[in-house]
């Protein structure tokens, strides 16, 4: 496993340990996190923090399903296939999700996650149900 490769599973570690410090550490200070098709884009640590704790907020529990990973070494890109999953109120909600990971020295600068947008409008429906 390379050094990249290593920072993501990091992050996906602090999320499911709800610990936005150690989330927080694996970005650099000009990250962008978007979730595509979703807006805004997070642009810097504040953004990207206040959008971490807000869907931290969302669930009880989380939980990233990795399937697949590879990585193109010398781009410093990391990309993922994966199923996030939320305990909400009881319930798993899932999603399948591809995560797109630039790095630059040994931290994220760019992160998308791209996945269908009626997931996360189902999402929703539940949460105000």
């Amino acid at each position: 496993m390379s050094r990249n490769t290593d920072v993501v599973e990091r992050l996906i570690a602090g999320w499911e340990k709800r610990d936005v410090d150690a989330i927080m550490r694996c970005f650099t200070e000009d990250a962008t996190y978007v979730n595509v098709p979703l807006e805004p884009v997070h642009e810097g640590t504040e953004a990207i923090r206040a959008a971490v704790e807000g869907f931290l907020s969302m669930g009880d529990e989380i939980e990233f399903i990795v399937h697949h990973t590879s990585e193109n070494p010398e781009t410093g890109v990391v990309m993922n296939e994966r199923t996030d999953r939320f305990l909400i109120r009881g319930d798993w909600m899932e999603a399948p999700v591809a995560g797109v990971f630039e790095l630059r020295e040994g931290r994220i600068c760019a992160w998308r996650d791209y996945f269908d947008a009626s997931e996360f409008t189902r999402f929703q429906a539940q949460l105000e149900s």
